[in-house]
């Protein structure tokens, strides 16, 4: 919804595919599998605006969202590397289901309202905005459903494909799924842009259950190199010269402060999604200073 909300104004996030589980003493819920259409706002930050001052007027979203009961959620994450940047992410079934969000936005003067004035806060502290729209891509996604309300961060890669050379890319991958597909706790899902990037932009979410994955994943790809011989690796990086114009892979972690996430992943994990603002929380420390002075 915060994605629909950016689009509604720029125009007058399952999330599923990767992971991060939380303590091995939360609940955990059945894998879903990831959003058929997946809609992304790309906020970026002016310097020293992220943190607690991009929470801050974020948080008048997430209560125009709460306050209408809107039936529509979405997921923001933080970005960990490259330029500071915040994606919200909001799930569809289909493009149909996404236009009739929208329209019922429209019908709604005050939930319109709200969001105009949060937007105008939002903005000042903005350098720049995008919106992308998703199709998953199944046949090239890896053991995708995962158990989404206990993750934690994201593994986001972005692969530029040279146009007329989609069977490379689609052998490239099929190559990696054939490595990795007897490790259960690798997976990934994959994304193609129709939308607000180049043609030919494939977007692949890597689940992490932590950090520490990071470091496993090192070791796994070791596993995958040795698994596909010399003759296999050759191959490998000649369909990946072939078809690759451009990859970038960069780190996020969620954010719940600035999430309009559902009460089912409330109850999963309360203590992540269910946060104490955090400026909340330093306006305290701020008063109790005070008063010992």
């Amino acid at each position: 919804m915060k994605a629909l909300a950016a689009t509604l104004l720029m125009s007058s996030v399952w999330f599923g595919g990767v992971s991060i589980l939380a303590a091995q003493d939360k609940p955990e819920m059945m894998p879903s599998p990831p959003p058929k259409i997946l809609n992304v706002i790309r906020e970026y930050t002016k310097p020293g605006k992220s943190g607690m001052s991009h929470e801050k007027t974020e948080s008048a979203f997430v209560q125009a969202m709460r306050a209408a009961k809107w039936p529509t959620h979405y997921l923001a994450v933080d970005s960990l590397s490259g330029k500071p940047r915040t994606l919200f992410f909001t799930a569809y079934d289909s493009f149909a289901a996404m236009e009739k969000d929208m329209r019922a936005a429209e019908k709604n003067p005050s939930l319109m309202a709200a969001l105009d004035r949060a937007g105008v806060a939002d903005g000042e502290l903005l350098s720049d905005t995008d919106a992308s729209d998703l199709v998953y891509r199944e046949d090239l996604s890896l053991h995708a459903p995962v158990d989404i309300p206990h993750m934690r961060y994201f593994e986001i890669s972005l692969f530029h494909i040279k146009p007329g050379h989609d069977k490379e890319w689609e052998a490239l991958v099929k190559m990696y799924q054939s490595g990795y597909e007897r490790m259960s706790d690798v997976h990934w899902a994959c994304y193609e842009a129709v939308y607000g990037q180049l043609d030919g932009t494939f977007v692949v979410f890597v689940p992490m259950k932590s950090a520490s994955e990071i470091d496993h994943g090192m070791m796994e790809d070791k596993q995958f190199e040795d698994a596909l011989g010399g003759e296999g690796m050759k191959k490998f990086r000649e369909l990946e010269a072939a078809a690759v114009d451009s990859s970038q892979t960069n780190l996020f972690a969620f954010n719940p402060r600035m999430s309009y996430v559902g009460d089912d992943w409330i109850k999963a994990d309360p203590d992540f999604w269910k946060p104490k603002p955090a400026h909340s929380e330093a306006k305290k420390t701020e008063e109790k200073s005070e008063a010992k002075h």
